[in-house]
């Protein structure tokens, strides 16, 4: 399958592309950042990053975008720019019927790295072993973006389908690798807190 993974961001939104086979093998097709000027007027800003990830879907036909989820940050302004580019990724792949996986930053380096805490130079160094680079992939965005789309191709069955919540890589819980054993983990605390947050409002 091919994935389009989507790293949100207003001044650099990283993109990759990866093909990833039955057996989990990863295979980057292409990756690079979407910029825009931050004295341009936001409108502008956002047409730029429309039309650079709508021109890469009609391009390289993914099967499926993976986006990184939305969290609140102390910074208002910078959480701001990336809802709204993740707003705009998923209305891309809505107009052409694509499947979307949103995924938290923990469940992302988790399935990379096998530690959902992993810095970013962590997580560039096992996206470039992953995809058989000589170098590891800058900036960070374009290294995210692949991480994203390789993470999201490893949650889906064998098979094919729709995203679930099992194993990475098609496992069993009970033969799950480190790495895979701490994303499962990274992924049962997300939802623990998503819980404990409705049940605090």
């Amino acid at each position: 399958m091919r994935v389009l993974g989507i790293d949100p961001g207003l001044t650099r939104c990283g993109v990759g592309i990866v093909d990833v086979t039955a057996t989990r093998t990863a295979t980057l097709v292409h990756v690079s950042v979407i910029q825009t000027p931050p004295d341009m007027p936001l409108a502008e800003r956002l047409l730029i990053v429309s039309a650079g990830i709508e021109a890469l879907i009609d391009e390289h036909a993914p099967h499926s975008v993976a986006v990184e989820r939305v969290f609140a940050q102390h910074n208002v302004r910078t959480v701001m720019g990336t809802a709204q580019v993740s707003g705009i990724a998923l209305l891309a792949a809505a107009r052409r019927s694509l499947p979307v996986g949103l995924h938290t930053p923990s469940e992302v380096k988790a399935a990379i790295t096998g530690y959902g805490q992993a810095d970013k130079k962590q997580v560039g160094t096992m996206v470039a072993k992953v995809l058989r680079l000589e170098s590891v992939p800058k900036p960070a965005d374009a290294a995210d973006a692949l991480a994203l789309a390789i993470c999201h191709a490893w949650r889906v069955p064998l098979g094919g389908g729709t995203t679930t919540t099992g194993a990475p890589g098609g496992g069993t819980a009970s033969g799950l690798t480190a790495a895979q054993q701490a994303w499962r983990a990274a992924e049962q605390g997300t939802a623990r807190r998503s819980a404990a947050n409705r049940l605090a409002r």
